[in-house]
């Protein structure tokens, strides 16, 4: 596969003085829409992702524009506000639990990387005011995002045991998830297929390299694989629609599909390459980055190589031209996470 060098635009284009913002119509930024905790966390591990592969000061100032945002937009208990506008103002008393977990992904991997000394306190400060909050957590996808920002903090802070209790803490209720929900023919977390499916096996195999429990690396590799049966039809990428998704004994619907799907089960897959060796993890990810590149049902690309951007998926009728910042930030993560792993 080849790809041309991946650029900043499609961070820029979507950035300004306060963070990103969260959409644009067609490829002209909806300022109405204002900006969003959940896309500027994304836009925060994007660009240290860049960052830490290339040095590029560029990348470390849109850094340290994400991460700025993210300490406004945390409350004095630790919770987070997920919507703001773009006169600066607060749209929401307290964001999702989605997105107060995706806060602390990006300041735990802010933690382990070669930022400023200054950027590291700041992202510890939102890290440890976030993580109590997150302790009554009932979606999975925030319990996944919360193990692999306390993963950077360890990888941060290796001499802190209280760490890997919390790891541990929070991958038992993921497995604790599995067996109630998992059967045979069903092999998941929940009662249906929503979406960032892959977040979750991936975060259990984050938790199995960080603590050596071997049940977790089990869960993950019995979820993961049963995604991939069900995502990959005859060597394409096929993510379940957000149109109406896939309820356990229902049909799974076939549209609409996101990149955000694809950008997950990338990282997924990579992640379970490197706890289990197995070369068909490694398939699998540059099967999912391919529906990118036209390799999907529509046969349509999905990422823009002149301006660095991502159009917003794939409907019955085809492209969907928007070109959101959840988008262009999943091609990032899924490139860059390639591009790290010398797939690419």
């Amino acid at each position: 596969m080849k790809t041309r060098n991946l650029q900043l635009d499609g961070l820029k284009a979507l950035t300004d003085e306060t963070g990103m913002f969260q959409h644009s119509k067609y490829s002209t930024i909806d300022r109405r829409e204002g900006y969003t905790t959940d896309d500027n966390a994304r836009a925060l591990i994007s660009s240290l992702r860049y960052y830490r592969m290339y040095k590029n000061q560029n990348a470390l100032q849109l850094a340290n524009t994400y991460l700025t945002f993210l300490l406004y937009m945390q409350k004095a208990d630790g919770r987070f506000h997920n919507l703001l506008g773009f006169d600066r103002r607060y749209q929401d008393e307290v964001g999702s639990e989605d997105a107060m977990g995706r806060a602390l992904w990006a300041s735990g991997y802010t933690l382990c990387t070669s930022v400023p000394a200054e950027m590291k306190q700041v992202a510890k400060e939102i890290f440890d005011r976030g993580l109590p909050p997150a302790y009554s957590f009932t979606s999975p996808r925030a319990v996944a995002f919360t193990i692999l920002g306390l993963h950077g903090y360890q990888r941060g802070f290796p001499e802190d045991e209280n760490v890997q209790d919390n790891i541990r803490r929070f991958a038992n209720h993921l497995t604790d998830l599995y067996r109630i929900e998992a059967t045979d023919d069903w092999r998941w977390f929940e009662p249906y297929l929503t979406y960032a499916n892959p977040r979750l096996p991936q975060a259990l195999f984050t938790a199995y390299a960080a603590t050596g429990e071997s049940n977790y690396l089990q869960v993950a590799k019995d979820s993961l694989d049963f995604l991939i049966e069900i995502q990959i039809i005859d060597d394409v990428f096929i993510p379940v629609g957000s149109k109406g998704w896939f309820k356990r004994n229902g049909r799974r619907a076939l549209y609409d599909q996101q990149p955000l799907e694809a950008s997950c089960m990338v990282e997924a897959a990579l992640t379970a390459l490197n706890s289990t060796g197995d070369e068909n993890y490694r398939r699998t990810a540059l099967t999912a980055f391919d529906w990118y590149h036209g390799r999907n049902t529509k046969k349509v690309r999905i990422y823009n190589e002149k301006t660095g951007t991502c159009y917003d998926g794939i409907t019955e009728k085809g492209l969907n031209q928007n070109q959101g910042a959840e988008s262009i930030l999943s091609y990032y993560l899924a490139y860059l996470k390639l591009r790290e792993e010398n797939i690419i």
